[in-house]
């Protein structure tokens, strides 16, 4: 299995449960080693975070299945919702997973289709956080070009790099 997040304490304690159930992982913080650990070895599973530092996952989904077809990729993600779900599934991911999950729900998305998506939050989601979500699915939609999603969004690149930047807040269930 190849673990892909530039979370570095995440991948680490992922890795070790993994390895306790006998799976074999690598680990990659980045877009360029993980493209560059397709070379070395041809996983059966791929575990992708949404965010990788300056790398969008969404859009690396589509070059590592190319490379790696056989792999079954879920796109795992802090910042979960319905139209990132959709967008990763139209990419070609097996599955989608929201932050935090145990190993059990990790197992699952391998096993099943496509079709148990994160379901839609409990409460609604912030205007801050859907404008987020828009800036991001745009941003995708130009290849991860800021200054073309800057133009398709009617504002300052500057202003969008720094949008982008502030992550929402998570909101908590009541």
């Amino acid at each position: 299995m190849l673990l892909v997040d530039d979370d570095l304490a995440f991948c680490q304690v992922l890795a070790r449960m993994l390895a306790r159930r006998g799976i074999q992982v690598q680990a990659r913080h980045d877009a360029a080693s993980a493209l560059a650990a397709l070379d070395e070895f041809a996983p059966e599973g791929i575990v992708l975070d949404l965010k990788l530092g300056a790398d969008n996952g969404l859009l690396l989904i589509g070059e590592l299945r190319r490379r790696c077809p056989q792999a079954r990729i879920v796109l795992a993600t802090g910042y979960a919702s319905i139209a990132t779900a959709v967008d990763a599934m139209r990419r070609g991911a097996w599955n989608y997973l929201p932050k935090p999950f145990d190993i059990e729900a990790l197992a699952q998305s391998f096993e099943a289709p496509g079709e148990d998506v994160a379901p839609p939050p409990a409460a609604p989601v912030s205007l801050r956080r859907q404008g987020w979500e828009h800036m991001q699915r745009v941003l995708a939609e130009c290849g991860g070009n800021v200054s073309q999603a800057a133009r398709v969004l009617g504002v300052d690149r500057r202003t969008l790099q720094r949008k982008l930047a502030k992550r929402p807040v998570k909101e908590r269930p009541e």
